[in-house]
Order: C-alpha cells, then structure tokens, then sequence
C-alpha cells in the first residue's frame, strides 16, 4: 500500500517526476523507484526559534533553525521571502500546512541568478484535474530565467493532503468549498511571504485564478488561463463518468490511474500518443490517489466562475486552444468580451493540453504579455520591482 504526505507518512512514495523537460515531445522515463517518506517535521516551535543561529544581511534578518536542516525561514521587514520552505519531507518535497489542517505540496524555483535581475517577480503555476506540478516541468528552464516560479498541488492532487472520514480521535471539519479553496492559495502566499504574483492557470486550474482575481485583486498581478472553462457543463460532467453514475463515482470506482485510461480514449484529451509515453503519463496521474480526485471532483461539478468574471480587473491573458474535447473557441471569445482588460491568443491544434503539445508557443505568447506589461507599467512610472510584486 503507498502512502505519503497526504497521509502524514508511512510506506513508499515515488520521487517527484521530470515530466516533460525542455522539450515535452521528449517525454523521459518517469521516476521509477519508491523512497521511504518519513513525518512531515512540526511547525516550527518557541523552543527551536530561541535555538537559531541569527545573521542579517540588508534588511533581512535568517534564522536557521539547530539540528533541523530541513527548516529555515528567512524574515523580512514587511514579508516572509517566498525562498525557503516552511515545511518539508525526507524526500525535499516542501509543503504548506493550512489552519485546517492541510497539506499543500508546492515546488518553488528561483530565478536563476545569472540573468542580473535582482528583485524578479514571481509566477504561481496551478496545474488542472487530475495533474500535479510534476507535469509543468518543461517551463522551468524557460521561466525560471526571469521569474521566481512556484508550483503548487490543488487538495486532493499529487503530494497534497486531502480530508478523510472522521473519527471519534479526528474530527473532520474540512468545508470543501470556493472560500476554503481560494482561502488556502492566499494563506499559501501569506506563508511563502507573496504579496502579489502572475497567475498561471491551466484548465480548471484557470478557474481558481479567474475567482482569486476577483475576490482578492490585491493578490493577482496578472492572469493566464490556459485552455480555462468557466463552468463545467452537464455534457462533460457525464463524459467524466464513462458510464457511472456520477464522475466522483468513476474516480473512487476505477481509481485515478483506471479514471485516466479512460480519458485517454476520448481524442483530444491527453497530450501523448505512443503507448510508452501513454504508460508514463497514466503513472502520474496514478499518483493522486482516487479519494483525493472524486472530492475534488464533486467540488468542480458545480464550480462556477462566471459570476466572478465582471470583478477580475487586472490584465489576462487568454490562451485558447483550437481543438480541445473540454473549451471551444466561441467559449474563449466570449470570455474575452466579459474581461475589462484582456488578450486572446488563440493555440491551433494539439488537443485540450496545449501546456505540453504547443509548449513553446505558449511560452512565447506568456512571456511577452507579461513583457508587454512590465513595460506599459514602466511608461506610467507604477511598476514596482519589489520581490514580493
């Protein structure tokens, strides 16, 4: 039986994956080796935090915590640096623990130093159903040469912690909703010390960033939805079920990995066609477990973003897929309409996952928004440069 830090750790787990490095039509062998995964450390304690090690550097102030090599936190003046993890496993995967109780696996790469930009902003990556930061792995290299990149697995996903039933020792309180969701990807940044940042996200994920824009635009720079709906019709809903009743029940009936073989026989869904490449990409999503994903499941089923759509005030970037099975074209034109301040780019051909078939042309319509608007910001004098920004 695996189990991980969604389960607060015993057994094997698999390290996490290289999915689609530089180019994703490479598609590398996956992890194939099982790491024994230890307790995720505690909290940091009053106790421990008098045991530091104390030097400043500029207005920073580090504390590395004694015989605890797997914690440090560095403290700002205003802000916590978005560098160090608060939480992490024996295996180096860093997490977020929530008020709730929790578990949020992120993955944070710096921008690479070499590159001369002191105070680079940074990107929030939010992958779709099913997936987990492991699959957005390929942009790293191109990304990292000017942003901070953080990576974060949705609840339920990947390394992250879902609820489970209670007990008379573990009550379960978990609210599974759009404030508790959009609660943790806040308590994420005020944890990680992120005023602001450009949100990217894929699929789903996209609308996650479309709510969070609108209710907390003081967190949001700017926002890419890539191959975003903003609901999920009754016709997908009953496509995600192949023949269950409900999609949740397919998830907890056939498990992650058995849910996706079945995905994977709708064309235009998933982003590989060679059987091995298949194989590897049916084992990451064998990576969440089916629990996880038919709760996550039944929250998406009457998810809606639309409502929030009139509130979203800072730029977006739209990236449009032109023969994804999930969103149609006349659904992106029309979300455009509804955005104040907005940019479609439309992605043609490789399917619903246009994050790894069209990689390249995605990065590129990425990177120069967010160029066009450092610069715009720039010529009215309000860009501020600041880590946190």
């Amino acid at each position: 039986m695996r189990c991980d830090a969604r389960k607060w750790g015993k057994g094997a787990v698999r390290q996490s994956p290289q999915l689609f490095p530089h180019n994703p039509t490479n598609h590398p062998d996956f992890c194939k080796h099982s790491t024994p995964a230890q307790p995720v450390p505690p909290r940091i304690s009053q106790t421990e935090k008098k045991a530091t090690e104390k030097r400043f550097c500029g207005n920073k102030k580090q504390s590395v915590v004694k015989n605890n090599p797997v914690i440090t936190l560095i403290y700002t003046n205003k802000f916590f640096s978005p560098i160090m993890p608060l939480k992490a496993d024996s295996s180096g995967r860093t997490y977020i623990q929530h008020p709730n109780g929790q578990l949020t696996h992120y993955i944070h790469t710096p921008c690479t130093p070499s590159h001369g930009n002191p105070r680079p902003t940074t990107i929030l990556i939010q992958h779709g159903f099913a997936r987990h930061s492991g699959f957005w792995t390929h942009w790293i290299p191109v990304l990292s040469l000017h942003y901070n990149v953080i990576r974060r697995d949705l609840r339920g996903h990947g390394y992250s912690s879902y609820p489970h039933a209670s007990t008379p020792t573990q009550p379960q309180n978990y609210a599974y909703d759009v404030p508790t969701i959009i609660d943790e990807i806040v308590d994420l940044l005020d944890q990680l010390g992120l005023q602001k940042v450009h949100f990217l996200g894929e699929s789903t994920g996209g609308m996650l960033g479309e709510i969070l824009a609108a209710t907390h635009p003081e967190r949001v720079s700017s926002l890419t939805v890539c191959s975003t709906p903003t609901h999920l019709p009754p016709q997908a809903l009953a496509l995600f079920a192949f023949g269950r009743q409900t999609w949740p029940a397919a998830l907890r009936e056939l498990g992650a990995r058995g849910w996706a073989e079945e995905l994977a026989k709708v064309p235009g869904t998933v982003p590989v066609s060679n059987e091995e490449s298949l194989q590897k990409y049916l084992d990451e999503i064998g990576i969440s477990d089916g629990e996880g994903l038919a709760q996550y499941a039944e929250f998406l089923s009457t998810l809606d973003a639309r409502p929030f759509l009139e509130g979203i005030q800072c730029p977006t970037l739209i990236l449009a897929p032109t023969e994804s099975a999930a969103v149609k074209m006349e659904d992106m034109k029309r979300l455009k309409e509804r955005l104040r301040e907005s940019r479609l780019v439309c992605i043609e051909g490789g399917g619903h996952e246009i994050f790894v078939t069209r990689a390249e042309a995605c990065q590129r319509a990425l990177l120069g928004f967010l160029s066009d608007l450092e610069t715009e910001r720039s010529n009215e004098g309000g860009l501020n440069t600041k880590n946190n920004l």
